[in-house]
């Protein structure tokens, strides 16, 4: 599978509709797994298993920053794969079912509650880890085969974003609502589990078929081992800022996203709905404000147009430090500012990437897109992996008691303030400080040059 193929180039301009759409559905998939597991594997552990804070803090931790490793290592095998159907897609398919599949497996609880499920859990989470990082490098590594024109990979991002944020909104505020309708404890989560599998794997099948029609690239020349090819993207400048800021703000993202259902139970008083009403509150906007991002990143370019959108969800989370003192009517519209300024945080990052990646091949001559993404997305990992420990080390030190009823014990106060801290000034913290980063970021935008392969000179360090 190594051999390179006779395969079609990347495609110059624009794309059909249907490829925007069939290469969207993966976000299904990463949707999920990157909410679900954030959300709701942290409480599961704590107030269902009985797991201190402290001890499943890492064991949410351990399995996926292993994928800091794995990755890299999937970026290159994708890069050098060679199918009839591209070197990318295979692995949407495959590794997206067993993806799917695993997911379940997380929530089975063939042990019960205790140590022995606990261990189980942290097993299962690092080979469903693996399998997303088959599936995910892959993913992300498509669209700077699928395109070169800059403003098109807006487009691209956007609808991706989109049904991300799609898939945020059902696989966050849904599996809550499951897990209560399955009963609650062991068994409402053995339903959510069968629930988001059953996503990922639609999402998974999804994209395969919906990129069966477009430009999958090929095999290029590439830096024979993985080491020099970790050499040259560690030698691409704007690569470099941008993954240290993105990762930075992965972590702070997911720090909200751990926190959600312990500040629905413990700061609004409503474990119930708490957590739904917030997912809706936190998607259903982002998802209003697509069209609005596009146009101000067309018209401020795509890097001031990031920061912008940083700064919105930071200075919307920093505000919820006074929810224990205002009505939940009051909460709600700031959870809709934050979720604005997410969406377009993501939909910038992911839309600079495939620059980066362009702009490597124009000085270097190589197209190595799947070890660019393979890095990235271990970076994002290990971010999205950091926020659920954070929080749990937040709820540790600020002594939160663990339950294994499959309801959150009563809490101290020190314990509510951790809780509030976690998710509010904390997170607002590592999405603004890493915006210092980008001054490090020297690609041209769109009013430079919009349509052509950036290149900027040799000076890449």
């Amino acid at each position: 599978m190594n051999a390179p193929p006779a395969g079609p180039l990347p495609a110059p301009g624009r794309l059909p509709r249907r490829v925007h759409l069939g290469y969207a559905l993966g976000s299904l998939a990463t949707g999920a797994f990157g909410t679900v597991p954030g959300l709701l594997l942290l409480p599961y552990l704590t107030d269902t298993l009985g797991v201190a804070a402290g001890v499943a803090a890492l064991l949410v931790l351990v399995p996926k920053a292993w994928d800091v490793l794995v990755n890299p290592v999937a970026g290159r095998i994708s890069d050098r794969t060679a199918s009839r159907w591209g070197p990318r897609r295979p692995y949407l398919l495959f590794a997206g079912l067993a993806l799917a599949l695993l997911f379940a497996a997380i929530f089975a609880a063939p042990f019960g509650s205790g140590s022995p499920a606990a261990g189980y859990v942290a097993v299962a989470f690092l080979a469903t880890a693996t399998a997303f990082a088959f599936f995910q490098v892959p993913y992300v590594a498509m669209p700077a085969e699928l395109t070169e024109e800059y403003a098109e990979r807006t487009r691209l991002m956007t609808w991706r974003i989109a049904v991300l944020a799609l898939a945020i909104l059902v696989s966050g505020a849904v599996a809550p609502m499951v897990v209560s309708a399955g009963g609650e404890g062991l068994a409402g989560h053995r339903w959510m589990g069968l629930f988001v599998a059953a996503l990922i794997a639609f999402g998974a099948v999804g994209a395969f078929a919906g990129t069966r029609a477009a430009p999958t690239g090929r095999v290029r020349e590439s830096e024979p081992t993985l080491r020099a090819q970790l050499a040259v993207a560690a030698r691409n400048r704007p690569f470099r800022a941008l993954l240290l800021c993105f990762v930075v703000q992965s972590a702070g993202v997911a720090t909200i996203l751990a926190g959600v259902n312990y500040f629905a139970d413990q700061i609004l008083r409503d474990p119930r709905t708490g957590a739904t009403l917030l997912f809706a509150c936190f998607v259903g906007p982002a998802l209003l404000v697509m069209p609005l991002w596009t146009r101000i990143g067309a018209r401020v370019g795509k890097l001031r147009a990031l920061v912008a959108a940083s700064l919105l969800l930071a200075v919307g989370v920093a505000a919820l430090v006074s929810a224990p003192l205002l009505p939940a009517a009051a909460i709600y519209p700031v959870v809709a500012l934050v979720g604005a300024g997410y969406a377009g945080q993501q939909v910038f990052a992911l839309a600079m990437l495939p620059d980066c990646i362009s702009w490597d091949e124009a000085r270097t001559g190589r197209r190595q897109a799947g070890v660019f993404t393979g890095v990235w997305t271990a970076g994002e990992t290990l971010g999205l992996a950091l926020g659920p420990g954070i929080y749990g080390l937040v709820l540790q030190l600020s002594g939160y008691v663990s339950s294994d009823t499959g309801t959150a014990a009563a809490q101290s106060d020190p314990a509510r303030f951790g809780i509030l801290l976690g998710f509010t000034v904390l997170p607002a913290l590592l999405v603004a400080a890493p915006l210092a980063l980008l001054r490090r970021y020297n690609l041209p935008t769109a009013n430079d040059d919009a349509d052509r392969p950036v290149v900027v000179g040799n000076d890449s360090r």
